[in-house]
């Protein structure tokens, strides 16, 4: 196999850390909700609203930059989407009343959608000039600064957001701002789209059909909706097992930190074994871990069932950005709307679900659905 260039190695490293620096964002503006609700004095349904104002700015990005982010645009899509992203976390410590909370958060998840897809589709393109597979380890990386950032928030939990933000934004702002020139020496983004040159990655070709990317999107919606149950309902499962606080807020800490641990191996076994046997490996892994998490009473069964989770879903999402990101970013925007959707949606639904049935049944769908991965990865995935 031939060595990646020197090019294709410095855009690696810059990308990993334009990635690292999304998930720092990410994970501070999660971590700090309370606080942000508490000092603008919101009620639950306006602090809805003012995250449904950042949902809507990010389908409005994700669309945006898919129309903009042509080979040539790729780094000053990268380069605006980041240093915005950083300048509104700043700007969202400062406000104080819902009106400007909502035209922030609107301008911040207009930031994030322009980043995700603009930072996706340079990977697609480094990846190509890596030659093997690199996207896993780089989607490892927004999971490490995710992790990072949220125990910075839990050590800074006396601190004022106010100031956590500002600084946090203000640091991450010049250090893109610095990055902006490098950033223009992508490697790849000067080449015609291509799937990488490898028979590992099994990526699909360039002209994806509309039914390939809908259901790329589909398989991407079922694993985040998986990612947004465990961020939000995995302390909570724990916590109706009677377990303490501190326990229950170690089931999402050990789903992340087997998300991370999952990510930086995958790109070897995606080498290895190729990207559909890795994804309905993990998938199926998932939905056993996870069923056996939530339909016992004993709290380390539990916790190792949400492990399990992370673990078996790491490599789905990168692998399935890979294949949408091959047919061009319009493709990549088209899988990460949908996918977005079942983020959003999924924690409410399975709280609409807990309503009727119990939590444990209600959590049942995030397995079922990465049962699904797994059964329909080779159609989403294989070449014809």
């Amino acid at each position: 196999m031939k060595s990646p260039t020197i090019a294709a190695r410095r855009s690696r490293a810059l990308l990993t850390g334009y990635f690292f620096g999304l998930g720092t964002v990410m994970a501070m503006w999660g971590a700090r909700m309370p606080a942000i609700q508490q000092t603008a004095h919101l009620t639950t349904g306006q602090l809805t609203v003012v995250l449904l104002a950042a949902a809507l700015g990010m389908v409005a990005g994700l669309q945006t930059a898919g129309r903009l982010a042509h080979l040539d645009r790729l780094p000053i899509l990268i380069s605006v989407g980041a240093v915005s992203l950083a300048g509104c976390l700043a700007l969202l410590g400062q406000c104080r009343s819902l009106p400007t909370l909502l035209t922030t958060a609107l301008a911040f998840g207009m930031a994030h959608g322009v980043l995700d897809v603009a930072v996706n589709s340079a990977a697609v393109q480094c990846q190509t000039a890596y030659g093997r597979p690199i996207m896993s380890s780089l989607h490892a990386a927004y999971s490490i600064g995710a992790l990072g950032a949220a125990a910075l928030a839990a050590v800074t939990a006396r601190t004022g957001h106010s100031l956590l933000f500002l600084v946090t934004g203000l640091v991450l702002a010049g250090a893109f701002l610095a990055l902006a020139p490098t950033a223009r020496t992508l490697s790849g983004t000067d080449q015609p789209l291509a799937p990488v040159a490898s028979r590992q990655c099994e990526a699909p070709p360039p002209r994806l059909t509309a039914g390939r990317v809908w259901l790329l999107g589909v398989l991407a919606a079922a694993s985040l909706l998986g990612e947004g149950a465990a961020a939000d309902w995995a302390a909570v499962h724990l916590h109706s097992l009677d377990a303490s606080t501190a326990v229950s807020a170690a089931a999402f800490a050990l789903y992340s930190g087997a998300m991370a641990i999952g990510r930086l191996a995958g790109d070897r076994l995606t080498a290895g074994f190729g990207s559909t046997t890795v994804i309905r490996a993990g998938a199926v892994l998932a939905a056993a871990g996870l069923t056996t998490g939530v339909v016992t009473s004993s709290t380390p069964v539990a916790l190792a069932g949400w492990a399990l989770f992370g673990l078996g879903l790491s490599i789905t999402v990168p692998s399935l950005m890979t294949a949408a990101g091959a047919g061009g970013p319009r493709a990549l925007a088209t899988v990460a709307v949908i996918g977005y959707l079942g983020l959003l949606a999924g924690p409410a639904l399975i709280g609409a679900l807990a309503v009727v049935v119990t939590l444990s049944t209600a959590l049942l769908l995030p397995a079922l659905l990465a049962a699904a991965v797994a059964a329909l990865a080779p159609r989403a995935l294989e070449k014809p």
